[in-house]
């Protein structure tokens, strides 16, 4: 059975491993699509994910030291759909010949707990590449919650990605008035397309200065860019008092970061968005399971797209120039998803 690993930094390599047993309560799942989250993947790829030089420890929550994970890296993946083809005596949910998603990794097929997949099943008519975008939706999802939007909020985004993309068409949908900043041209205009009622090149200015000129500054950012630079041009960006939701994931040290200049003297909210958790005022409503179901009935029923932000199908025997072009072309990419073979 086929699984995409990371070898070492910048090797990856299509390897074999041995199909799991099937074990009681479980179904087998072949794998039909795998969608590849970038800003998460290219840090096993590059070699700077935290996990491979610190130690998480799950109980004091803190990163210690140690390593968590080493090479290879097997199997890493952010969302996968597949057939169900073949069911333990004891499943009856979901059954054999349904399309589910999931999490099992860049993997041919896996052996998954029936109970992980309910409620995961794709109606009829639905496209499988839909599927791959649960999970980045629900992240999406969190950051909109975490900025506890209003109607008639004034809000900015910055990172117009695939998840920039989803944050900026629920937080329409959610009633704000979305400001959507990035430097690629492209996917200004995709923004357009989910809503945003203004986009901003941050190649031609100050985002702060933008929004100052129209209102006092934005009621709320959502900060998807992953760059420290990029936080601090959000921090600038609200008013008094307003909120920052940090959901990039930033790498290394902040440089660029200045905590002594806005941030102190307007007062700024800074809440940082993880989809290992729901925001804390929210947690006796919602999790991280709901916020998955809840983003694939979105789809499901029209009011978000999401096939139309697959720019790349590549088969999985491709995956190292895939992992190449991530890292040495990221503007050319929005979603690639790895096809995998029967």
């Amino acid at each position: 059975m086929h699984v995409i690993t990371f070898q070492e930094p910048g090797l990856v390599h299509l390897g074999l491993e041995p199909p799991a047993p099937l074990e009681p309560g479980s179904v087998r799942v072949r794998t039909i699509y795998s969608g590849v989250s970038a800003g998460t993947e290219l840090t096993a790829y590059r070699g700077t994910n935290p996990y491979l030089t610190r130690k998480w420890d799950t109980e004091r929550r803190l990163f210690v030291e140690g390593q968590t994970h080493a090479y290879p890296l097997a199997g890493w993946g952010y969302q996968e759909v597949g057939e169900v083809v073949e069911a333990a005596p004891d499943v009856a949910d979901p059954p054999v010949g349904s399309l589910v998603w999931g999490i099992w990794g860049h993997r041919a097929e896996a052996v998954v707990p029936a109970a992980r997949l309910t409620g995961h099943v794709l109606p009829p008519g639905a496209d499988p590449l839909s599927g791959v975008f649960a999970r980045v939706g629900a992240i999406a999802m969190n950051a909109v919650h975490a900025a506890d939007l209003h109607i008639g909020d004034q809000v900015a985004i910055f990172g117009q990605g695939v998840i920039g993309l989803l944050a900026t068409r629920m937080a329409v949908l959610s009633g704000a008035r979305v400001v959507a900043a990035d430097a690629i041209p492209a996917r200004l205009e995709l923004a357009r397309d989910h809503g945003a009622a203004e986009t901003f090149d941050v190649r031609t200015g100050s985002v702060a200065e933008f929004m100052r000129k129209r209102v006092e500054g934005a009621d709320t950012v959502i900060e998807l860019s992953g760059s420290h630079q990029g936080l601090h041009e959000a921090i600038r960006t609200v008013r008094k008092g307003g909120r920052v939701v940090a959901a990039g994931f930033y790498q290394g040290d902040g440089v660029g970061l200045r905590l002594g200049e806005e941030f102190h003297h307007n007062q700024v909210q800074l809440v940082s968005s993880q989809i290992g958790g729901v925001a804390s005022w929210l947690a006796h409503r919602w999790d991280v399971e709901r916020m998955q179901r809840t983003f694939m009935e979105l789809v499901h029923r029209g009011e978000i797209d999401v096939v139309g932000l697959v720019s790349h199908v590549v088969p999985a025997a491709e995956a190292a120039a895939a992992y190449e072009l991530l890292d040495k072309h990221p503007s050319d990419v929005l979603q690639l998803v790895f096809r995998f073979e029967e």
